[in-house]
């Protein structure tokens, strides 16, 4: 949906685990969805780590330096199906996969061990970590960070949101780990962040609830592409 009906945001999933699909699949999914929005689709693979999530899907969960090993082999084999010609290449027999990516679709790492975000900065386009674990994603060609922020429409609103989430961590703790505040506090963050060597932040606001939810961030999206 997003991809029709947007004209410039870039759209993806940023973090795949290949245990989950053979790399036919992710290849074709991503690049119909790089057809669709006129080339603004990205890539984001992981090595897993939600041993439940595996086995809802019925894979089995190797261990990690497994997963990184599927990872490591899944880059060369999905840029080798979006590249032109049918070759043998990356392991693969045979790399025919139809729609072609529009342009180069770029691949995004997501995770903070060592060998992942070395393969990150040897193999992909950029990394993506945590916001609170910035410091750790070392020498990239570009770094991405995931935020799940709370935004209130004020003081009072920003603590009535942290009580109602914070389940059993106390006020202080979750409001910090969450940056809990009003919108003028996100945007400096986010400015902070840029100024810090962020090229992107993926926001996954932590009280998603209702249409209003997300309009809130309408200010912060405002105050940012200014």
């Amino acid at each position: 949906m997003r991809a029709g009906t947007s004209s410039s945001a870039a759209t993806g999933a940023p973090h795949r685990s290949p245990q989950r699909h053979r790399p036919r699949s992710p290849a074709k999914s991503f690049a119909t969805l790089d057809a669709l929005s006129g080339g603004r689709a990205f890539c984001g693979l992981g090595a897993g780590w939600w041993e439940r999530e595996h086995t809802a899907f019925g894979l089995g969960f190797p261990s990690p330096g497994e997963r990184v090993d599927l990872l490591e082999r899944a880059i060369p084999r999905l840029r080798a199906l979006w590249a032109t010609g049918t070759r043998p290449a990356a392991g693969l027999q045979e790399t025919s996969c139809y729609p072609r990516p529009v342009g180069a679709l770029p691949i995004i790492v997501g995770g903070t061990g060592p060998r992942v975000l070395r393969l990150a900065a040897t193999a992909a386009d950029a990394c993506n970590v945590p916001v609170a674990r910035l410091g750790e994603a070392g020498t990239q060609r570009r770094v991405t960070v995931l935020d799940v922020p709370v935004l209130g429409d004020d003081r009072d609103h920003v603590a009535t949101l942290v009580e109602r989430l914070r389940g059993r961590t106390d006020a202080t703790t979750f409001a910090a780990r969450h940056h809990a505040g009003t919108a003028q506090r996100h945007v400096a963050r986010y400015r902070g962040l840029v100024d810090a060597g962020v090229c992107t932040v993926f926001v996954a606001p932590a009280d998603l609830t209702s249409p209003a939810d997300v309009t809130r961030w309408a200010p912060v999206a405002a105050a940012l592409s200014s």
